[in-house]
């Protein structure tokens, strides 16, 4: 995968929040295909980090005391200054939900939310150009297997969230998809960068929150694996853009994640 500089609100790192990490690396590991082992860094307290093509593209915690309720999967976006970006959510209405707070050897990074409460995080990496977490699209252009390929958020107010994420990370609304009494599936980004769409909660009765697809090889095999090891398909497959197909499943525990891939079998 070619190096790419990290764009403001670039996706650069997936992160599961964990009661159990140990029930959650087997089941990645199945549906994933990532290689999950505990950071070598003394100072991340058993930070489990998960790897496809050898390169680090997620991260499984314990749930912290001092940091609750933020259960299942968070984005983190890309900025320069988590600080002053921190103080611009709350301007723009959102909160500081954690930090701003120093990772050792990683960075520093702050959890927050937008005015409709949906959580995500912002941080700014010792080496942000050094990221792999999150490839490009359309699937297939270069070797994404096992890493994020597209964002995705669910929200009451779509108009709202475009004004808010514009005015933080410079996004527009870059065409849409209609969905008929769904609404409309509206893609953000700006040139540089095209990392998802915006949906209405409302309308599709998903919950509230940012969503993230990584890419499996074989999207049937992986939801039949998901079964298998008592997980959940909630969505799909259905076919999207460029052949590929997308769902969305849950795990064990309830923690809800997006999976992109081809069909092997049509």
């Amino acid at each position: 995968m070619r190096l790419m500089p990290t764009a403001e609100g670039k996706p650069i790192w997936f992160e599961l929040n964990a009661a159990d990490q140990d029930a959650a690396q087997a089941f990645y590991e199945a549906i994933a295909g990532w290689r999950i082992a505990s950071s070598a860094v003394l100072e991340h307290g058993g930070y489990q980090v998960a790897e496809a093509d050898g390169k680090p593209v997620a991260g499984i915690r314990r749930s912290m005391p001092e940091a609750p309720g933020f259960p299942g999967w968070a984005v983190y976006l890309a900025t320069r200054d988590v600080d002053a970006l921190s103080s611009r959510v709350v301007e723009l209405g959102g909160q500081i939900r954690f930090g701003p707070v120093n990772i050792p050897h990683v960075g520093r990074f702050a959890m927050v939310s937008d005015p409709q409460n949906v959580v995500f995080a912002l941080m700014n990496a010792t080496r942000p150009d050094e990221s792999r977490a999150f490839g490009p699209v359309p699937l297939g252009t270069e070797q994404t297997i096992g890493h994020g390929v597209w964002i995705e958020l669910a929200t009451p107010d779509p108009e709202a969230a475009f004004a808010f994420y514009g005015a933080l990370f410079g996004w527009e609304k870059l065409g849409a998809m209609p969905m008929g009494g769904m609404g409309e599936y509206a893609f953000i980004g700006r040139s540089d960068l095209r990392p998802g769409a915006v949906m209405s909660s409302t309308a599709t009765g998903a919950p509230a929150r940012w969503n993230w697809y990584v890419h499996v090889a074989d999207i049937d095999a992986a939801l039949l694996t998901v079964r298998e090891r008592g997980g959940t398909v909630l969505q799909g497959p259905d076919p999207i853009p460029g052949g590929s197909y997308s769902a969305n499943i849950a795990d064990p525990a309830g923690n809800r994640l997006g999976l992109a891939g081809s069909r092997q079998a049509a």
